[in-house]
């Protein structure tokens, strides 16, 4: 195989196809290669929620609401289905509260509003109040990744099961031969030690390893995603506010054990009911691939502090995706016609469409 394109990518899970649909939507001629079958990595293991709500102020937030409006756009043409729309976030302690009503009264707040529990029948007893954005959607990964591939594979070459062992300036070599681009994107996920090792290793970015839960049809239908207190100290929308400082510390005094593992609450609903519930997080280059019945039984005290006691478990499985200390996503340019994007916090189904169009704006 020799062949021309406008663009390259390299890498098809979320980033890539994000990548991929940007370049369609300019009318390029496009090629893209993922060395596996299929997506397998945390675009299909996450939750498919696109998060809005709680991402970090300023340009992050900007870019989750501008990527959340191009989900709904591909969405319908791709056969995607909007399984739920809309978060809440539910506070047990009084300091969990302060936050809230700190968030609310930010431009952030803008399409949210504050409720109390009576509103939210589905909510166990103990919450003091809740947190409800219009903002948030969600999708089902399993299903949607595949579905987006395919469209997009309707009108672009993708080629799955195709390894890119090299790259130069205008030019990929293949396990299926040398492909011509005059531009390039690699979106490598998690890989620390393929293309551009160097880059990535610079830019100090390691990977997170979480542990996540299918439950059992609870017999009830959520009217959107749900999250709890611990999540305020993880999305930096919420964390970097002042009055978390005193949240923090209630949780580092009364849930370290959750805290120590990284353990926060998201439950979504998937359309036959059953229910995806995560999650952990554990930093390292190399994490291992076994996962712990103690930190399944800390997201699922979570669940029932929030949502009362848990239906039966029927899947469990781990994931692993990229991070960095200091960045949320990068944008690299090893050469001149060549682009790394990765998304470097777990966010790359919120964000990865707006991610796109910002790279293609540095060419």
């Amino acid at each position: 195989m020799n062949a021309s394109y406008d663009v390259a990518i390299v890498g098809g899970g979320i980033v890539g196809l994000a990548h991929a649909y940007a370049a369609i939507k300019s009318g390029l001629k496009v090629a893209l290669f993922e060395r596996h079958p299929q997506a397998l990595g945390a675009s299909i293991r996450n939750f498919g929620f696109v998060t809005v709500t709680g991402q970090q102020r300023g340009e992050f937030h900007a870019l989750a609401m501008r990527a959340r409006d191009l989900w709904l756009e591909v969405a319908p043409h791709a056969g995607i289905a909007v399984e739920q729309r809309g978060l809440y976030v539910s506070a047990r302690y009084a300091e969990s509260e302060a936050v809230l009503r700190a968030f609310i009264d930010t431009e952030m707040g803008e399409g949210c509003r504050l409720m109390p529990p009576a509103e939210a029948p589905f909510l166990a007893d103990g919450q003091r109040l809740v947190l409800h954005s219009a903002h948030d959607i969600r999708v089902e990964s399993r299903t949607a990744i595949p579905k987006l591939s395919a469209w997009l594979g309707e009108r672009a070459t993708l080629r799955y099961g195709v390894s890119v062992t090299g790259i130069d300036s205008g030019r990929l070599e293949t396990s299926i031969g040398t492909i011509l681009a005059e531009r390039i994107i690699v979106c490598p996920g998690d890989d620390l030690n393929g293309l551009f090792a160097d880059r990535i290793r610079a830019a100090h970015i390691s990977r997170c390893q979480l542990q996540m839960l299918r439950l059992a049809d609870p017999g009830f239908r959520l009217p959107g995603a749900v999250m709890s207190d611990l999540s305020l100290i993880r999305y930096l929308g919420y964390a970097d506010l002042s009055e978390a400082a005193a949240l923090k510390a209630r949780l580092q005094a009364e849930h370290a054990e959750q805290l120590a593992q990284g353990v926060h609450l998201i439950v979504v609903q998937n359309a036959d009911g059953s229910l995806v519930v995560g999650d952990s997080h554990v930093y390292g280059d190399g994490p291992l691939p076994f996962a712990s019945e103690a930190t399944d039984r800390l997201i699922l005290d979570e669940y029932h502090a929030v949502l009362g006691a848990p239906p039966p478990v029927i899947e469990r499985w781990t994931g692993t995706y990229a991070v960095a200390p200091d960045r949320l996503y990068l944008i690299d340019t090893p050469m001149p016609d060549v682009r790394l994007a990765v998304v470097t916090c777990g966010a790359g189904a919120s964000t990865a469409f707006a991610i796109a169009e910002k790279t293609f704006s540095t060419f």
